[in-house]
């Protein structure tokens, strides 16, 4: 896991102001796009490549997980997913459209830096591996057009394929993420159970755990 950067003052304010503004305009920020600040604006840009390649992707990440219902989510980069074959070509548009690409060690999945928003965008690519080296994830991540992509528009990952991911990568945090996933699309569990069991049989037995873990909090 990467080391976080350190906190200053100027930072937390801009990640105040930025979870007012997402709390007001929630209902109005449908789209990935619709994003306030330096967030739309990058958005916006990767959109402008997506359409220029006539490719595919989905929002994921902490951006996908506050517009699944956990409002008090706010990261500070985005995550989308590459189709495997489109991955360099995608890579090689965005370094003449405003991205720079980012170095990464061996085994790394490819991160690019917005030069004018200064926001980081993490690429998943299709068919990499979740969970960390010493605990890879039994599954790999699938073509973003199963998990609700359109060509030439950033979609936010359907909610089902977002848990997936989570439990895949199987860390602390993401299991957090995913009881108040649960927590806030109850009337879901059902389908979204469904969808585990079509992908991998462990995921179910992790999802019937953070999902009892869900109802006692809601309980309590």
């Amino acid at each position: 896991m990467e080391p976080m950067a350190p906190e200053t003052l100027e930072s937390l304010a801009e990640q105040l102001k930025l979870a007012d503004q997402l709390l007001i305009g929630r209902d109005r920020m449908l789209a990935p796009h619709d994003l306030p600040g330096r967030y739309g604006r990058v958005i916006q840009a990767v959109e402008h490549v997506l359409r220029a390649m006539a490719c595919e992707s989905v929002l994921a990440g902490g951006w996908a997980v506050w517009r699944h219902g956990y409002v008090g989510r706010v990261t500070q980069d985005v995550d989308i997913v590459i189709p495997a074959d489109r991955l360099e070509e995608f890579l090689r548009v965005a370094s003449v459209s405003g991205f720079e690409r980012l170095a990464q060690p061996d085994g790394r999945w490819p991160k690019l830096h917005h030069k004018q928003t200064d926001v980081e965008v993490d690429i998943l690519p299709e068919g990499g591996r979740p969970g960390t080296e010493s605990r890879p994830a039994p599954t790999t991540i699938p073509h973003p057009g199963r998990m609700g992509a359109k060509v030439g528009e950033l979609h936010y990952i359907h909610l089902p394929s977002l848990i997936e991911l989570k439990l895949a990568a199987g860390r602390a945090r993401d299991e957090a993420d995913v009881v108040e996933l649960l927590r806030s699309n109850s009337q879901q569990l059902s389908s979204i159970r469904n969808h585990l069991a079509g992908v991998y049989p462990d995921y179910v037995r992790a999802f019937d755990q953070l999902a009892r873990r869900a109802q006692e909090q809601q309980d309590v």
